[in-house]
């Protein structure tokens, strides 16, 4: 029996709608498809819905059971200041690279929760977990991205266990991102960014001590 949902978190602008609407939308037919779930045909009208009369910047959830059951819940969102740095620090938790459902976003959180969890909230903004093999994956709410100086951000393969994020497939279809490996030497070696499709994409400084 399936106890989880699928998640899908947006950003609703005044005057711009969803941000990266149609990227979210397929991700979500993509997981309910892989995981034999119904597809959701009324998600666009439920969304539509939630925003109806905002007047303002909006975090925006939506949620999807096997049963075809579709719930969104909204709250006012105030946008990151261009020039944000966000404190990222390193989880002793691990991810398993050969659990596929790490490949969907899902209300299965317990690994992410731990996580964030080993530090407190004034310690770090973000937690950074690796895989089993000490591949950098991804953070809790975040995709991880290293600026090496070639000019294009380059971000972890999916099969080192970690969930295919909107904004991070939204910089490799625009060739500004690139799937590659990435190493805690890497990540020392360059510019770290972290960014989800609610967030954009933030500098990250990675406190280390």
């Amino acid at each position: 029996m399936i106890d989880f949902s699928l998640i899908e978190t947006l950003r609703w602008q005044p005057g711009e709608g969803f941000i990266r609407l149609r990227l979210h939308l397929a991700r979500l037919s993509r997981s309910a498809r892989r995981l034999g779930f119904p597809q959701p045909v009324d998600a666009v009208a439920k969304l539509q819905e939630a925003v109806a009369g905002a007047a303002g910047p909006l975090r925006v959830r939506l949620t999807f059971d096997a049963q075809g059951r579709i719930a969104v819940t909204s709250a006012a969102f105030a946008p990151l200041a261009p020039d944000t740095t966000w404190t990222v620090r390193l989880a002793e938790t691990r991810l398993n690279s050969a659990d596929r459902l790490l490949r969907v976003k899902t209300t299965r959180r317990g690994v992410y929760e731990a996580a964030r969890a080993e530090y407190a909230t004034a310690e770090a903004d973000e937690v950074i977990l690796l895989n089993e093999r000490g591949d950098v994956c991804e953070g809790t709410i975040t995709s991880i991205f290293l600026d090496d100086g070639t000019g294009m951000l380059r971000t972890p393969p999916i099969s080192c266990g970690l969930l295919a994020g909107v904004l991070r497939t939204e910089l490799i279809c625009a060739r500004k991102a690139r799937v590659g490996r990435l190493t805690l030497a890497d990540l020392d070696a360059g510019t770290v960014y972290i960014g989800n499709s609610l967030r954009g994409l933030i500098r990250a400084n990675l406190a280390r001590n």
